[in-house]
């Protein structure tokens, strides 16, 4: 079928174009996209940070409705509403174990642009092969996954909202809920206070963590995280940010989540720790980071640990964040901004700027 996307290519990182799109095979879903989130990760692709090769279709934080399943898929029919996660293979260890994050093909499944069957569904009118972006490439009116990809969502909910379900606010809030899993009572810590750091702020409440110290350089950001969670906030350019947390917490923190892949960021939430604590990091950046091992790791025995989709299993903590947002514990709403299909530039932006957290294009402007 014919469809229209976002194009990007080395010379126009938004060109909207009519694609071919395949038809879903046996264990494929055909998804009409109701709206999708604008992330970082899409602008590291355009940067060449990440290795996806072009041209591409971006998006992966989408949500929609099944128009269509291959003849194998049992778990998901037309008319759900399904937000779009990350794929995996589903067959090595760490899929097996429950941790599909942490997918040992992860990087060919959803960066290098084709599929398990080293395939891509989406073509150009004159048959090139366009590279397909986690697994669904949202940045489109309809996109075709695998079953994999797919999770089924309350259809009572706003479904607007929900795509970056699939990638930022799982990341941040699995960091938490899965990889550190602080006890009820531990310190936390989040440094940059952007999409991912206040969806984890909002697990550290969750999770009975006091205190929750929010850190950025943004004071209408640190407003933000308090609002959703935080007990404090510090602004790392008017203070000693590692001075700070000590007058606040003693000797230190159990747990810090950071997010910038700054350096001086990444050696400041590590000397935020106290004795045994964890620092987990999800930052995309390609800047390297120069430490003593001894003094900034081994001597207050401290774990620094990389964290991939938040160590989730989509099908399993999408659902309950959606049950968190329902009940009012996990006000995502508070951070988005929606944008037209038009506006997709603004959006990228306004992420950029810190004007909009977590902007969402609206592709379907007639759902209600």
């Amino acid at each position: 079928m014919k469809t229209n996307a976002f194009v990007t290519t080395e010379e126009n990182p938004f060109s909207y174009q009519t694609i071919v799109l395949d038809e879903p095979n046996a264990d494929e879903v055909l998804v009409k996209v109701i709206a999708t989130g604008v992330c970082h990760t899409d602008s590291a692709v355009i940067g060449n940070v990440m290795p996806t090769p072009k041209p591409a279709v971006l998006g992966h934080e989408g949500a929609g409705i099944v128009e269509k399943v291959g003849e194998h898929v049992t778990h998901v029919k037309e008319g759900d509403h399904v937000v779009l996660g990350f794929t995996y293979c589903g067959e090595c260890k760490n899929c097996l174990d429950g941790n599909a994050g942490a997918c040992e093909n992860f990087v060919a499944l959803n960066l290098l642009g084709r599929n398990q069957k080293n395939e891509t569904p989406l073509h150009t009118e004159d048959g090139e092969d366009i590279s397909q972006f986690f697994g669904q490439s949202s940045f489109s009116n309809y996109v075709t996954a695998n079953e994999k990809n797919i999770v089924k969502v309350d259809d009572k909910v706003d479904l607007r909202y929900l795509g970056p379900l699939g990638c930022g606010f799982m990341t941040g809030s699995g960091a938490v809920f899965n990889s550190l899993q602080p006890k009820p009572g531990s310190s936390f810590i989040v440094f940059g206070v952007g999409t991912v750091g206040l969806s984890a702020i909002m697990a550290a409440k969750l999770s009975n963590c006091y205190p929750i110290i929010a850190v950025d350089i943004f004071d209408s950001r640190l407003d933000l995280a308090m609002e959703l969670g935080a007990t404090h906030t510090i602004n790392s350019k008017e203070h000693d940010v590692v001075e700070k947390v000590h007058e606040i917490n003693g000797a230190g923190v159990n747990y810090a989540f950071e997010t910038t892949g700054v350096p001086d960021v990444i050696l400041s939430a590590l000397r935020s720790l106290a004795v045994k604590g964890e620092c987990a990091t999800v930052a995309v950046n390609d800047k390297e980071v120069s430490l003593n091992v001894t003094n900034d790791i081994m001597r207050n025995a401290l774990t620094l640990k990389g964290v991939l989709e938040g160590d989730a299993m989509p099908q399993l903590l999408i659902p309950e964040l959606v049950k968190f947002f329902k009940r009012g514990q996990y006000p995502m709403d508070k951070m988005v901004k929606f944008y037209q299909p038009d506006e997709i530039g603004q959006a990228f932006e306004d992420s950029r700027t810190g004007n909009t957290i977590k902007p969402i294009v609206v592709f379907d402007a007639s759902f209600q």
